[in-house]
C-alpha cells in the first residue's frame, strides 16, 4: 500500500465537529483535535477527532472516494444520506487546505506519501504547489472596463463543475479582486455605463453561486456589502433597477430598544440582516433540484445567528435591562412592545441552537427575571404582544418545563393579589376575541405541555410530578371548567330550548364561537382524564362534570356533540369501577343512546362514533356496563341490525348471567351449611348459659349435701362438655325451600311444641326480598339477598 500506516495529530489546530440532523439543523458533536490513520484492512483513509478535554472519539469517517465532498473557506463538509451530513470547522486556513488537497487526492485515487506528510506537517511544500489539477482556466484579466465581458465568461466557465468553483475561488481571493471589481462598479454607476453595470451583475451572482465562504467573509465585510447589493440592483431582465440599498438604508432601520454598547454585537448583526436580505430578496430562489445550490450561505448565515445569541446570552445586564423595562409599570406600551418583538426574534434565532445549548439559554432567561416580564405583558390587551409573549412564553414551556412549572406554584404562595400566572393564561383563552379562536388554540396547546406528567421530572428536586397538578385542580381547573359549566347550566338549558337558535347568545352552545371555545377545553378535559387520572377523576365524580357534558349531545354543532362523546369515551377506557358505577347510577348512557336514534339511519360520523363506544365495551367485556345497558336499553337498540354491536352485548350479557348462576348454584349450600353450624354453636351456648344462671341463682338456698350434689354435678358437666368438643358438631338435617336445598334448625322448646312464635329461640332463618319472582331458566337470580334474622346482628344478611 502506498498509504502510511503511522498516524499523527495535529495538535496546533482544533475543529469543531456539526452534524445535519433530521430538522435540517446543524448541531455541534464537539471540539478536539484532528488526525489520520490508515486501516490496512479497509484499504482506506480516515480522519479521526479526539476530544481535547478527555480525548474520546467524537467522529471517525472513511475519506470515500464515491461520496461528495465540499470546502467553504475553512469548512469542509460532505451528506453520506439526503438528510444527514457532517461538517468540520477549522481554526487554521492552511490545515483545511491540506485536508482539503488529501481528500482531492482520494478523489483522484493516486495517493502518494508526500500528500500524506502535507497534512500532517505544517512546514511541508508551499501551498501553491499543491494546488489539485483542474481542467486549463485563463489568469483572470485584469480589472477594467474593457474586460468585464471576459470576466463574465470565466465566472460562468468556473461554475461548470466543483474543481473549476474551487480553482476559480482561490483566484478570486488573490490580489483584492473583489474590491477592484466594486471600484469598478461606483465608475461604472458614476459614467452610468449600463452595459458594465449588468456585466457586474452577472459577475457579482456567479462569484456568490460559487458558495464559497471565504469569498463570502470579503463580499459581507462592512466596506463591500453594500456595494454588493448595489451590484444587484442591475439585473438585465429588469427595465429598470431596483432601489434596495436606499430601502435597507432608509426604510429599514435597525432600532435598538436597549443602546448596544458592544461594537462587534452591532456589526454583525447589520451584516446579518442584510446577507439573509441578499439570500431571501435578491438571488433567485432555487428549484426543489437545487436546495444544496446555497448551502455554504445558508450555513453562514445560521453561524452568524448563533454567534449573536451567544454574544447577547454572554451579556447577563443587557438582557436584565431588558426584562427591567418590560416589568416597569412607567414603560409605555410603544416601548413595551418593541422589547417583546426583539425578545421574540431573539427566541427565534435561538432555535438554531443545539437541544442543551437551548435549555442552557431559556435556563438564564427564567433566572434574569423573564417570567415575571412576560406575565404583566400577556395581561395586555394589545393582541399583536400578547401574541409574541406567548410565543416566548411556549419556547420556556417547550425547553424548561419544570422551570416555568415551578414559578406558577410559587405564586399561588407569595401573590398578593391572589392573580395567578395560569389563571391569567386560562382568562386570556376564554375571553378570546378572534372569531377562529387562534389565540385561544394557542394557549390551550401551552396549557396541555404544561399539564403533561412527561414535562414533570419525577426526581426534580424542586418539582415532583403530583405538586404541580396538586396546585392545578387546586386554584385553577374551576377557572377552566367554568365556561362549561356555565353553558350546561339549567337556566341557559331552559333559555335553550326557547331561544336555542339565536348564534348572537353567547351562552349558548349553539353558538358557534362558544362551541368553538367548549371544543377546546373538552379537548384538554380529555387529556386529562388519559394522563391525571386519579384527580380530574375526583373532580368529574364532585361536579357530575359527565352528565353536563352529556348536555352537549344536544348542540347542533356535530363536533362539539363528538368531542363530548370522546370524554365519555375516555372515560370508559380508564375500565375504573367507580367511574362505571357513576355512569351506572346517573343513568348516563340515556343521552348516547337518544343521540344513536335520533340520528336516524344516517352513516355519519355521529353513528360511527356512538356504535365504536358501545362495541369497546362488548370487547373489552364491561360486565358492569353490559349489564346495565342490555337491561335497560336493549329493547330500544335490538331493532339496530347493520352492525352486530348489540345482539353481541346481549350474549356477553347472558353468559355472564349464566356463569353467576352456576356460580350461585355451587356457593349456596357451602354457605348455608357454615351459617347454620354457627348458627347451632350459638344457641347451645345461650341454653347453656342460661341453665348454669338457673342453677346459680338455687345456690343459696340449698343445704351442705345439695351444695356437695352440686359441685359433683358441676364437676360432671364440664366433664361432658369437653367430651362433646372433641366428638364431631352433627348437623341438623336439610329441608327442601324453592326447590333448593336448606338446612334447618329447630330448637329444644320449638321441639317439644312449647315455644312462642315472638320468642328469641325461635330462628326465622331465611327471607328473600323477591320470594315469588322466579328467574326464567328457573334458577334463582344471582342478586338476591339472603337475610338472616333473630341470630346474631353480625349475621343479619349474607349477598350472594
Amino acid at each position: 500500500s502506498l498509504w502510511p500506516t503511522p498516524s499523527l495529530a495535529i495538535k496546533s489546530c482544533y475543529v469543531k465537529v456539526y452534524t445535519l440532523k433530521d430538522e435540517q439543523q446543524w448541531v455541534i458533536l464537539g471540539t478536539g483535535y484532528i488526525s489520520s490513520t490508515y486501516e490496512e484492512g479497509a484499504q482506506a483513509m480516515f480522519l479521526l477527532v479526539r476530544s481535547k478535554s478527555d480525548d474520546s472519539l467524537i467522529l471517525e469517517s472513511k475519506i470515500n472516494p464515491d461520496m461528495y465532498y465540499e470546502k467553504d473557506g475553512t469548512l469542509i463538509f460532505w451528506f453520506e444520506a439526503e438528510n444527514r451530513g457532517t461538517a468540520i470547522h477549522f481554526q487554521d486556513t492552511a490545515i483545511c487546505h491540506k485536508v482539503w488537497k488529501a481528500i482531492c487526492q482520494v478523489h483522484s485515487k493516486a495517493p502518494c506519501v508526500e500528500m500524506i506528510h502535507d497534512l500532517m506537517d505544517e512546514s511541508e511544500a508551499k501551498e501553491g504547489d499543491d494546488s489539485p489539477k483542474t481542467s486549463e482556466l485563463p489568469d483572470l484579466p485584469n480589472c477594467e472596463l474593457g474586460k468585464l465581458g471576459e470576466i463574465v465568461d470565466l465566472v460562468t466557465l468556473g461554475l461548470t463543475s466543483p474543481v473549476d468553483k474551487e480553482i476559480l475561488a482561490l483566484l478570486l481571493e488573490r490580489e483584492d479582486y473583489i474590491q477592484k471589481l466594486l471600484q469598478l462598479f461606483h465608475t461604472c454607476e458614476n459614467l452610468e455605463y449600463t452595459e458594465g453595470l449588468y456585466h457586474l451583475h452577472e459577475i457579482i451572482k456567479g462569484i456568490l453561486f460559487l458558495d464559497n465562504t471565504s469569498l463570502f467573509e470579503i463580499l459581507f465585510s462592512g466596506e463591500c456589502i453594500m456595494d454588493v447589493v448595489g451590484c444587484l440592483e442591475y439585473d438585465p431582465a429588469l427595465a429598470q433597477p431596483k432601489r434596495h440599498r436606499e430601502f435597507l438604508t432608509q426604510n429599514a432601520n435597525f432600532r435598538e430598544v436597549i443602546p448596544i454598547t458592544d461594537s462587534e454585537i452591532r456589526q454583525k448583526i447589520h451584516q446579518t440582516y442584510r446577507v439573509q436580505y441578499i439570500h431571501d430578496i435578491l438571488l433567485p430562489t432555487p428549484s426543489k433540484f437545487q436546495d444544496n445550490i446555497l448551502s455554504n450561505l445558508t450555513s453562514f448565515i445560521f453561524f452568524n445567528k448563533v454567534e449573536l445569541v451567544n454574544m447577547l446570552q454572554e451579556d447577563d445586564e443587557y438582557l436584565a435591562e431588558v426584562f427591567a423595562q418590560m416589568r416597569d409599570k412607567t414603560t409605555d406600551d410603544d416601548k413595551r412592545r418593541d422589547l417583546v418583538f426583539f425578545l421574540k426574534e431573539f427566541c427565534v434565532f435561538s432555535h438554531l441552537l443545539h437541544s442543551e445549548s437551548k435549555c442552557a439559554l431559556f435556563t438564564t432567561l427564567t433566572e434574569l427575571g423573564i417570567l415575571p416580564a412576560l406575565k404583566i405583558v400577556m395581561g395586555m390587551d394589545d393582541l399583536q404582544i400578547r401574541s409574541a409573549a406567548t410565543d416566548i412564553l411556549a419556547d420556556l414551556v417547550k425547553y424548561t418545563p419544570f422551570i416555568v412549572q415551578r414559578f406558577m406554584m410559587d405564586e399561588a404562595q407569595q401573590s398578593e393579589d391572589g392573580k395567578l400566572f395560569t389563571n391569567l393564561i386560562i382568562e386570556k383563552m376564554i375571553c378570546d376575541t378572534d372569531p377562529e379562536l387562534g389565540g385561544a388554540v394557542h394557549l390551550m396547546r401551552l396549557l396541555r405541555a404544561l399539564l403533561d406528567p412527561d414535562s414533570m421530572l419525577p426526581t426534580h428536586r424542586k418539582c415532583k410530578r403530583s405538586e404541580f397538578l396538586n396546585f392545578f385542580y387546586r386554584h385553577c381547573i374551576h377557572n377552566f371548567t367554568a365556561p362549561l359549566l356555565s353553558a350546561t347550566s339549567e337556566d341557559i338549558c331552559e333559555e335553550d330550548n326557547t331561544v336555542g337558535s339565536d348564534k348572537n347568545n353567547k351562552n349558548c352552545f349553539n353558538n358557534y364561537q362558544t362551541a368553538e371555545l367548549l371544543a377546546l377545553i373538552l379537548e384538554l378535559l380529555t387529556f386529562c382524564v388519559q394522563r391525571h387520572t386519579y384527580y380530574i377523576k375526583t373532580y368529574i365524580l364532585r361536579k357530575d362534570l359527565l352528565r353536563r357534558v352529556l348536555i352537549l349531545l344536544n348542540s347542533k354543532h356535530t363536533f362539539l356533540v363528538l368531542c363530548a362523546l370522546r370524554f365519555m369515551r375516555r372515560m370508559i377506557g380508564l375500565k375504573d369501577e367507580l367511574c362505571n358505577f357513576y355512569m351506572i347510577e346517573g343513568n348516563l348512557f340515556k343521552p348516547v343512546v337518544n343521540a344513536l336514534l335520533d340520528n336516524g339511519t344516517q352513516y355519519n360520523m355521529l353513528n360511527s362514533a356512538i356504535i365504536e363506544l358501545f362495541e369497546y365495551i362488548r370487547e373489552e367485556n364491561i360486565t358492569s356496563l353490559v349489564a346495565h345497558i342490555v337491561e335497560e336499553f336493549y329493547e330500544t337498540l335490538e331493532s339496530i341490525e347493520y352492525v352486530q354491536t348489540f345482539k353481541g352485548l346481549k350474549i356477553k350479557y347472558e353468559e355472564q348471567k349464566y356463569r353467576n348462576n352456576q356460580l350461585w348454584k355451587n356457593l349456596y349450600p357451602v354457605q348455608y351449611s357454615k351459617i347454620f353450624c354457627r348458627g347451632a354453636s350459638v344457641l347451645k351456648h345461650k341454653e347453656e348459659k342460661s341453665f348454669k344462671e338457673n342453677i346459680e341463682e338455687g345456690k343459696a338456698g340449698m343445704s351442705s349435701s345439695e351444695s356437695d350434689f352440686q359441685d359433683h354435678y358441676d364437676k360432671s358437666v364440664e366433664t361432658e362438655k369437653a367430651k362433646e368438643n372433641e366428638d364431631k358438631v352433627d348437623l341438623p338435617p336439610k329441608t327442601s325451600l324453592g326447590g333448593s336445598e336448606v338446612t334447618s334448625f329447630h330448637s329444644a322448646s320449638e321441639a317439644s311444641g312449647a315455644g312462642n312464635p315472638n320468642d328469641s329461640s325461635m330462628v326465622d332463618l331465611v327471607d328473600f326480598s323477591d320470594d315469588n319472582k322466579e328467574d326464567k331458566e328457573g334458577d334463582p337470580p344471582p342478586r338476591k339477598k339472603l337475610h338472616l334474622k333473630h341470630l346474631n346482628p353480625n349475621l343479619s344478611h349474607v349477598n350472594l
